[in-house]
C-alpha cells in the first residue's frame, strides 16, 4: 500500500460518502483510536465530529487540539468494532496490537490500511463541545490510499471488495460500498 497526499480543496471528498471513521489522537505520549459513527463535513476545509464525553480519545484532543479521521476499508473492520467496543480507560493494553504509523511531520498516530486520512487542528468552540460533543476542526493535511482515492475521486469499481468502504446504519448493520453509477441529468431535464 502507498499513500499520497491528497489536495486540501479536495479532502473533504473523502467524508463525502458518509464512511465509518476511526478517530486517533495523541497528548503527552499516550496515542488512542476510537471508532465514530458521527463524522462529516463542516464547510470546506472543515470536518466536524460527535466525541461522547465518555471516549477516552476525546481527553487526548481537548489536551492536544488536534485528531485524525481514518477512513475504514472493509478489511479492517474486525479493528473498527475492537476500538469501538474497548476504552483505554478500562484497558490500559488496548492498543497492543493497532498497526500504529506516523506521518513526516505530524506526531498523531494513524492506523495502517486505511482508505483515507484527514489531520485536523481542532477549531475551539467549548460550548458546543461541552453541551453537544461536538467537535470542529480545520483539515491541515490530508493523505489516500490512491488504489482507492486518487487525483481528487473515489475509484471504488476498480478496487477489490477488501478495499471498499463500510458504512453503519444502525443496529450493528454495516454496509460495503457497491458499484458507482452515473447519472446524465437532473430533475427538470427531459
Amino acid at each position: 500500500m502507498s499513500i499520497q497526499p491528497v489536495e486540501l480543496s479536495k479532502a473533504y471528498r473523502l467524508l463525502q460518502v458518509g464512511p465509518t471513521t476511526m478517530i486517533s489522537s495523541k497528548y503527552n505520549g499516550i496515542e488512542d483510536v476510537m471508532a465514530a459513527a458521527w463524522v462529516g463535513i463542516g464547510g470546506p476545509g472543515k470536518v466536524i465530529a460527535y466525541i461522547g464525553k465518555q471516549a477516552y480519545t476525546r481527553q487526548l484532543i481537548e489536551k492536544s487540539g488536534y485528531f485524525v479521521v481514518h477512513i475504514p476499508v472493509a478489511d479492517q473492520m474486525e479493528t473498527v468494532l475492537y476500538v469501538g467496543e474497548h476504552s483505554l480507560a478500562t484497558m490500559p493494553d488496548k492498543n497492543k496490537h493497532i498497526p500504529f504509523f506516523y506521518q513526516e511531520g505530524f506526531d498523531l498516530p494513524m492506523v495502517k490500511g486505511c482508505a483515507g486520512y484527514l489531520i485536523c487542528k481542532v477549531i475551539p468552540h467549548p460550548e458546543n463541545e461541552k453541551e453537544l460533543d461536538l467537535f470542529l476542526g480545520e483539515t491541515v493535511a490530508a493523505w489516500s490510499d490512491t488504489r482507492v482515492f486518487r487525483d481528487g475521486h473515489w475509484h471504488f469499481d476498480e478496487a477489490p471488495e477488501g478495499l471498499r468502504t463500510v458504512h453503519y446504519v444502525a443496529g450493528g448493520q454495516f454496509y460495503r460500498i457497491g458499484k458507482g453509477t452515473k447519472f446524465d441529468h437532473g430533475p427538470g431535464k427531459d
